[in-house]
């Protein structure tokens, strides 16, 4: 607002006075007796300014100072800002209120003056510019477990190849929603997980801690909020929680140069059975698009440095060869998901391309990876756009498997040379089964009729067989059963098919079945149905050295080969539960 002299001011009253007794009393002129609305001693005109005596600030941090004017509600003065000495710090000035945004740049003090043009009013705050200069990004995320997908697995190491040192923590409570978040921090309950990843890549989780705790712990560079998946794409669940959220966090604060951001967490798998997929009408497109519009608007709901783009790039990634498998259930990533979102995590922060970073992350073929780096680098270039990732809609393979190749049953932690089955659902499977060396075969494999789960850890702890497989291999399995289960339907059968063999080549299918710490037989049958139909036997019950093998298996007409893994004849099981840990082809 500009500066209004006060006989301007009373000449402008006295004739908006004089229009209303001319439309209220039809008489007003300049002899008639109006008392004045104020003289220049009574105006609301202020005069004293308030500002923060000294503040301490890292260099390259934004920081915003609003004084408080007495009398007013916003300043009848004119103002400007000064700053000595001026080379450290550039500011921005807000024309109604007068608040200055100072981007400190070099360790030093500065004076920064607010004074009127009249002169008659004025006020410094002291800033103090400390260079900080220990080169660690600290983030600390207020989330659930899409945020320990996004940055527990693979951040530490993206950033650890190209030499940037981090700090990363997770506040975890399961499912939470901003709500949830909101109830904690209004209370400072000490019920959340508290996953920390310290500069040496070691990861420590300490249970029953509280917001005020976790923000104290680090002088945080960035605070990231998420809304729970089920409610991302809903704008209204935003708009009262995450300011309050926010307002709760600042205050616990001691760090006036964190950075607050939010992570726009992605859509769900088209086949996920999720209950919050009803929220958009089961449709992934309607999720994403209310992903977007909702994280669009609530950015202004705080002041928000960025946003990630999780989203974005794990639809981007959903324009490949690869279709939805990114998740390990519908809606968790699997390793390649977190991988992606945690490029598209380091890109935002470090301001850089992730395209060609040296981190190789067990499991995952350079193919992979670069296709990974690729939608995360797209989604930093174009946060709101699906981006059509067109080097990676056909990875080739002639459709002739040459030599072995292994199959994991599990959502995480596949070793090397192996290909990594991470979704149980209709619809999961492996797109373009690879060889240990990463080509491509060309077959694919895909779940037609579900297993009821998986189970990463109730398997065998090591084995002796002939797939030498790794602990993680032995120790996960898809299981499903044949009889009723609590209020889980019988599946009487699991059903995958292998599709685009080339040829009337002859192949051994093997499988490995492992149940530790049961008494029961969980005799489990493999029928494998090609050009004939066989099938092999594997009690899987404690079963750490025995494998079975199928041969001569031929494709049939259309290229196909199905595999129905179901429950044996000598299951003893009440339920029937049978399993599938790993499996081999190989050509004969």
């Amino acid at each position: 607002m500009k500066n209004l002299t006060t006989s301007k001011f009373m000449k402008l009253a006295q004739f908006c006075l004089c229009v209303f007794f001319l439309i209220n009393f039809n008489s007003c002129t300049e002899e008639d007796d109006i008392t004045p609305l104020g003289s220049e001693e009574t105006l609301n005109v202020e005069t004293e300014a308030l500002v923060p005596n000294s503040i301490t600030l890292t260099s390259g941090c934004e920081y915003r100072i609003v004084p408080e004017f007495n009398n007013v509600i916003f300043p009848a003065k004119n103002y400007t800002w000064t700053a000595q000495p001026a080379e450290l710090v550039d500011f921005t000035v807000e024309p109604l209120t007068f608040a200055v945004t100072v981007q400190t740049i070099a360790e030093g003090n500065v004076t920064l003056t607010l004074a009127s043009d009249d002169g008659e009013v004025s006020a410094s705050v002291q800033v103090i510019i400390d260079d900080e200069s220990d080169g660690i990004l600290k983030i600390l995320a207020i989330g659930n477990s899409f945020s320990e997908d996004a940055l527990e697995a693979y951040f530490w190491g993206l950033a650890n190849a190209e030499g940037k040192q981090v700090v990363v923590g997770n506040m975890y409570i399961g499912g939470a929603n901003l709500d949830t978040h909101l109830s904690s921090a209004s209370s400072d309950s000490n019920n959340y997980s508290y996953r920390k990843i310290d500069l040496d890549g070691t990861r420590t989780v300490t249970s029953n801690f509280s917001i005020s705790e976790a923000v104290a712990d680090e002088n945080w560079d960035y605070i990231s909020f998420q809304q729970a998946s089920y409610e991302s794409g809903l704008f209204d669940t935003f708009i009262n929680p995450l300011p309050s959220l926010y307002n709760i966090v600042r205050g616990h604060n001691p760090n006036p140069c964190t950075k607050y951001i939010l992570h726009k967490t992605w859509a769900y798998a088209q086949n996920s059975t999720h209950s919050g997929f009803a929220n958009y009408n089961n449709d992934q497109m309607t999720m994403f698009n209310g992903i977007i519009d909702a994280y669009t608007l609530a950015e202004n709901l705080i002041p928000t440095t960025m946003v990630i783009p999780a989203a974005t790039a794990i639809q981007n990634g959903r324009t490949s060869f690869l279709g939805d498998g990114f998740t390990r259930d519908g809606y968790h990533l699997n390793d390649l998901g977190k991988y992606t979102a945690s490029c598209t995590w380091y890109e935002m922060l470090f301001g850089e391309s992730v395209i060609g970073n040296s981190y190789e992350p067990d499991g995952i073929s350079d193919y992979y990876q670069g296709l990974a780096q690729q939608a995360a680098h797209e989604a930093a270039l174009n946060p709101n756009e699906i981006t059509i990732l067109v080097d990676y809609e056909n990875p080739g393979g002639n459709g002739i498997i040459s030599e072995p190749v292994f199959i994991n049953f599990s959502s995480s932690d596949n070793p090397d040379g192996w290909n990594a089955y991470t979704s149980h659902l209709d619809g999961g499977g492996i797109p373009n089964i690879l060889y240990s060396n990463g080509d491509f075969t060309g077959v694919t494999a895909t779940t037609t009729a579900r297993f009821r789960g998986i189970n990463n850890t109730s398997g065998a702890g090591s084995s002796t067989t002939d797939f030498n497989m790794d602990d993680s291999v032995s120790r996960s399995n898809f299981y499903s059963h044949a009889l009723a289960w609590g209020s889980n339907p019988p599946l009487e059968e699991s059903v995958i098919e292998f599709t685009g063999f080339e040829s009337n080549d002859t192949y051994e299918f093997c499988f490995f079945g492992s149940r530790n710490g049961v008494s029961d037989n969980r005799d489990t049958k493999y029928t494998v149905i090609g050009a004939t139909e066989q099938s092999a036997n594997l009690d899987a019950a404690n079963n750490a050295t025995n494998t079975v093998c199928i041969s001569n298996v031929q494709p049939d007409a259309n290229g196909k080969i199905t595999l129905r893994v179901s429950a044996g004849d000598a299951n003893t099981n009440g339920n029937q539960f049978y399993y599938i840990n790993a499996m081999k082809i190989a050509p004969q």
